[in-house]
């Protein structure tokens, strides 16, 4: 039944075959020697198996776990350094016609205030998050044919590109909307979106469908399927993610790496990013009624496998998560945060009311963009707003032809150097542009060959110019 290189979600997503990788891994949970032959292999940084990788997410040996954390933490530097892009949510309308049973945005919830941006309020929103330094947005919006049509969505995006405010710009716009047809997402790759994602949820197909019991979600194949669709329409960057403390953790752990091993064979191309949301409490979801929550250690430690499994993907964290949760997980693997996020429909250009029903997920890492900045710089970490690989179309097999072979860096660290400048100069409070600077000149000295180029280019953006990029 397993077959990665099958286009049809119940071979390349095999319940066989994780229940029986879940069950060599609990038999090998204490092979010593094992684990140790698995971890050198992992020390080449190319990855593993999604049965390699779930031995070590389900080894119990204190000191080999801490090998763990350790060569996740190396494979992030190698990969990507101490850099962190920054992006935020902006949703369009919670219209849904699914019910799916842990999203508050499930149409049977009656009391919930339904909204849908016009586009002159998207202009208002994408102001108010220029105004706040963002370069980069992910637009959300429910499923739903009448309110949400992929013109809708088209229309939004053209709009959201249009806007020049000040020196602000939004230069890439990642899409996260329900599955859709392959006709559906050339026009979406036509309208120059930056990554297509889209979160699983589950990977266990009877859970799914008992989860999402009505609407057209409730169809497992096509929803799986959706990343071989957005391939064939030319979208080259997709985005996986599970919502965590739906299944078993072990089983959405193993499904995840299937379908980036999948979307290798088939395409060349594994993920772009993979997400790692947890269910959060939201208007009528209470995450206790989940028997599958997750506490910060395992946490952590499916963070460090994921890194170690997947090298060269893009990992995320959202404002879900604390402040406390999100620095540790920034040293195992995370590589890009929301930062001043939303999960309404408005709230960048007028504020929420302190009382927001409207939210898809409650936020826990509420702090201002300017004020998350400066905590990852303090961190020790280089804040990005870099779109040049997108700019530049080095996206799909381009870009990981380049990340595999850990050269992204020549393109990402004078870049993520140039964007940062460009926030400082242009939205930075005091504070953070003193913290701001004398890290500029710090990671100025790491630079070799386009050392020159960046500072005279920081120069020009001091007098005005913008959007340089390697």
């Amino acid at each position: 039944m397993y077959n990665p290189k099958s286009k049809i979600a119940d071979e390349f997503i095999s319940h066989e075959e994780i229940l029986e990788t879940l069950k060599y891994a609990d038999e090998n949970k204490n092979n010593f020697k094992l684990i140790d032959e698995i971890l050198e292999k992992a020390k080449e940084a190319k990855g593993l198996t999604h049965r390699e990788a779930s031995v070590l997410l389900a080894c119990e040996d204190d000191e080999r776990n801490e090998e763990i954390f350790k060569l996740a933490k190396k494979i992030k530097q190698d990969y990507y350094g101490n850099r962190i892009v920054l992006f935020a949510p902006l949703y369009l309308s919670n219209y849904c016609v699914n019910g799916c049973v842990y999203c508050p945005y499930h149409a049977k919830n009656t009391h919930i205030p339904r909204k849908k941006l016009t586009q002159e309020e998207i202009k208002k929103e994408v102001i108010a998050l220029q105004d706040m330094g963002h370069k980069r947005l992910a637009i959300e919006a429910g499923e739903d044919p009448v309110n949400n049509p992929i013109e809708y969505i088209l229309d939004s995006i053209k709009t959201i590109y249009s806007i020049k405010h000040k020196n602000g710009a939004i230069r890439r716009v990642n899409v996260n909307i329900a599955a859709t047809t392959v006709e559906n997402y050339r026009k979406l790759h036509e309208a120059g979106i930056g990554t297509y994602i889209l979160f699983q949820e589950t990977y266990n197909k009877e859970s799914y469908e008992k989860l999402h019991p009505t609407g057209p979600k409730h169809n497992y194949n096509y929803h799986t399927e959706a990343m071989d669709r957005a391939m064939e329409g030319g979208i080259d960057d997709v985005g996986l993610g599970v919502l965590y403390g739906l299944e078993s953790y072990r089983y959405e752990f193993a499904g995840i790496l299937m379908h980036a091993e999948h979307l290798e064979a088939v395409y060349g191309v594994g993920p772009h990013t993979i997400s790692v949301p947890r269910i959060k409490k939201a208007d009528d979801i209470d995450p206790s009624t989940f028997d599958n929550g997750i506490d910060d250690d395992t946490f952590a430690k499916i963070v460090a496998c994921i890194r170690i499994a997947v090298p060269y993907t893009g990992m995320i964290v959202s404002t879900r998560e604390s402040e406390s949760c999100r620095a540790r997980l920034l040293e195992l693997g995370i590589s890009q945060i929301s930062g001043g996020s939303k999960t309404s429909v408005g709230g960048y250009y007028e504020p929420m009311p302190e009382k927001d029903d409207s939210a898809q997920f409650d936020v826990s890492d509420r702090r201002p963009l300017d004020e998350v900045l400066r905590w990852l710089m303090q961190l020790g970490y280089l804040p990005s707003f870099c779109t040049a690989c997108y700019g530049s179309g080095r996206t799909g097999d381009r870009f990981m032809e380049i990340c595999k072979k850990q050269q992204i860096h020549n393109f990402c660290h004078p870049n993520a150097i140039m964007t940062l400048k460009e926030y400082l100069e242009d939205y930075a409070s005091p504070e953070t542009k003193e913290v701001g600077e004398k890290l500029i000149a710090k990671e100025l000295e790491t630079l070799t060959g386009v050392k020159n180029t960046v500072e005279e280019n920081l120069v020009k953006i001091e007098h005005g110019e913008r959007n340089f990029k390697f």
